[in-house]
């Protein structure tokens, strides 16, 4: 499925009025006032921030059953730091984005440890084959370079390759794992499953049919790559 890349405009939610609300908030002593400024102007702003956080980084690693809850705690922790935002050091968008980033990553870390000690392997599926060249980073990095090309090419066409709504996710998903596969803590068959599992919240017959589907891609089109030929669409 083409996706079109791109960076969305802060402008869209974190205006310049939500910057100057947030220097107004600080100026004040009234609590009342505070409150208003809050509620009418800086509020919506964190609730996007958050929101925009969690699921353009993937931050779906929670303790709560509702993402909705997981705004919220984001929203309180920047309600937190509001007064540590120093005015004229920098704009107020660039300094929440960090604070909301580095709050989620650590929430995140912290519940994929417990999920990875909970979590039942049982159920994934034993073919060490089907995962073989995509889980090892010695053969990720041998084949950096191909790698990089297959995964552009594959998400450029995803709705070629797939044709199902869930087909489509599970394959989006094993894109995102294989483009961060730098900073995974763990790259495992096993560990893959679960994270793919997490993101699309599908179960495993529909992740290892698409698995294969990719595996096979991938195989066929390193081999022409080899042969000097270009990725093509079957």
């Amino acid at each position: 499925m083409a996706k079109k890349r791109g960076r969305k405009s802060k402008r869209l939610y974190f205006t310049e009025d939500t910057e100057l609300a947030i220097i107004e908030y600080l100026a004040s002593e009234d609590q009342i006032e505070r409150n208003k400024i809050y509620n009418s102007r800086i509020h919506h702003s964190f609730y996007k921030l958050a929101e925009n956080l969690i699921h353009t980084f993937k931050f779906y690693y929670t303790e709560v059953d509702d993402l909705e809850d997981l705004k919220h705690e984001v929203i309180c922790f920047l309600l937190e730091k509001l007064h540590y935002f120093k005015v004229g050091k920098g704009k107020a968008f660039s300094y929440f984005s960090i604070v909301g980033k580095n709050y989620l990553i650590l929430y995140n870390n912290k519940n994929y440890a417990k999920k990875k000690k909970k979590t039942d392997l049982a159920a994934v599926d034993t073919d060490d084959g089907i995962l073989n060249g995509f889980e090892r980073k010695q053969t990720l990095n041998e084949k950096v370079e191909f790698l990089d090309l297959f995964i552009n090419h594959v998400d450029g066409n995803l709705n070629k390759y797939f044709k199902k709504e869930d087909e489509i996710k599970v394959a989006d998903a094993v894109l995102t794992i294989l483009k961060k596969r730098e900073h995974l803590e763990i790259f495992n068959k096993k560990a893959i499953y679960i994270y793919i599992r997490e993101i699309t919240g599908l179960e495993t017959p529909i992740i290892t049919k698409v698995v294969k589907k990719l595996k096979g891609i991938f195989n066929q089109s390193y081999s022409k790559y080899l042969e000097g030929k270009h990725i093509y669409i079957r």
